[in-house]
């Protein structure tokens, strides 16, 4: 649960500064969403959930 609100909260960050600052228009920021919520009740969903799981877990293993 961790993992995907922080996950939402990134890729939120993300969207709004792409919005504001990379040009990003408000229309393909809505195109964005609505494939995530059409993605996210796909038979896709548990592998796309278990590969950011995955990517999280390889990332906090980095070590600096």
């Amino acid at each position: 649960m961790a993992v995907s609100i922080s996950a939402v909260v990134l890729l939120a960050v993300l969207v709004i500064l792409f919005v504001k600052k990379g040009g990003l228009k408000a229309g393909h920021a809505v195109v964005c969403v609505l494939l995530g919520f059409y993605l996210a009740s796909s038979s896709m969903a548990p592998a796309i959930a278990e590969f950011a799981t995955n990517v999280a877990g390889l990332i906090s293993g980095i070590k600096f």
